[in-house]
């Protein structure tokens, strides 16, 4: 079941964030990785900052969590994760398409250059890659990060709300 997150969903929101980060360690930078991913003050940080959270709740277990937020003119996905032992089942598919279905504006995701599998993920669900230059314009823009999380990373534009192709 997909429910929107609360203050006391922070501790398991925490803790699904950073099982599955796990998989960027190796794969990002060595420089752009810490222990633990994302700081639980981070995370907290970031709510105030206006990401919305929902979550997979599976039992009362929260198992997957994405983020939306509102930033000028457009809407971007945040902290998209699902547990490992849980990925593969759809949770994350389920997630973006409802909250993607919520949007009618531009919606933008950005992740890692390195992260293959959450690029072609965003492309079955009818996100593009921006060109470099759109994307040095659209991080700049929209985005607080440092220059050499910048230069590692991609932005992915959904092309329109109503283009979903799932494999």
């Amino acid at each position: 079941m997909i429910r929107r997150c609360t203050d006391a969903d922070v501790p398991a929101m925490d803790a699904v964030i950073n099982e599955a980060a796990a998989a960027y360690r190796g794969a990002i930078p060595a420089d752009c990785w810490h222990e633990p991913y994302m700081a639980r003050s981070h995370l907290v940080a970031e709510i105030a900052a206006g990401v919305e959270f929902s979550g997979w709740d599976e039992a009362g277990t929260l198992v997957g969590v994405m983020g939306l937020q509102n930033v000028r003119d457009v809407t971007l996905i945040r902290h998209a994760y699902v547990r490992p032992s849980h990925q593969g089942q759809g949770i994350g598919g389920a997630l973006l398409t409802t909250l993607a279905a919520q949007i009618a504006g531009p919606l933008l995701v950005g992740t890692w250059a390195a992260a293959e599998w959450a690029i072609r993920f965003y492309e079955r669900y009818g996100f593009r890659l921006v060109t470099t230059d759109e994307r040095d314009r659209l991080l700049d823009t929209y985005w607080t990060i440092s220059s050499r999380q910048r230069e590692t990373s991609v932005v992915l534009a959904r092309t329109s709300p109503a283009h979903v192709v799932v494999s």
